[in-house]
């Protein structure tokens, strides 16, 4: 009996036609567990999950990155320079919109989950905590707002990384990070 133009048992699953790769499979891992976790204990408590992760992930970028350039510290421009290149690095498309003494407002055009991010705003905390670590580890402090993201439906994101805590940071909804400490 032969179905799909293959015999059963002489099938060439090299010629199938599937997206399924290794990229593919695992967004789609993150997305249903994030979404998982979004469904069963709420938006709130699966993005504390998924920000101790990215805070990990942040430590080990930011020593990654501060090794490669070997630097103890990095300044405000690298700091800047490395969320820049580590989102390009995973296929995102960060830019820096303004940046000063007291914050870094980023853009972007391309999420690195891909439609994949869509309903899952739980999964910007990746984004939040490894920017606010990094940029907390090396300047002091960071208060990191998501203003926008693709995950909600817009059509790119607006990331602000406060570098100090101004009026307009304190105003901010968002999530603070502190040198040496875990995210509050």
């Amino acid at each position: 009996m032969e179905s799909s133009g293959f015999r059963e048992g002489v099938a060439d699953f090299n010629t199938l036609n599937l997206s399924l790769e290794r990229d593919i499979f695992l967004r789609t891992l993150i997305r249903e567990l994030s979404g998982t976790l979004q469904d069963v204990v709420g938006l709130e408590e699966a993005s504390g999950f998924i920000s101790v992760v990215g805070e990990r992930m942040g430590r080990q970028i930011n020593q990654d990155y501060k090794s490669a350039l070997e630097v103890s510290n990095l300044s405000r421009k690298q700091v800047a320079d490395v969320l820049i290149d580590l989102k390009r690095r995973i296929q995102g498309d960060f830019y820096v919109i303004e940046q000063n003494d007291e914050k870094i407002v980023f853009g972007n055009r391309v999420c690195p989950f891909a439609e994949k991010v869509l309903n899952r705003p739980a999964m910007c905390m990746m984004t939040s905590n490894v920017f606010g670590t990094i940029a907390a580890n090396n300047l002091g402090y960071a208060k990191v707002e998501l203003q926008q993201t693709i995950a909600q439906g817009a059509s790119g994101c607006r990331v602000i990384v406060y570098l100090k805590l101004t009026e307009e940071a304190e105003d901010a909804e968002g999530r603070e990070y502190f040198k040496g400490l875990e995210s509050v």
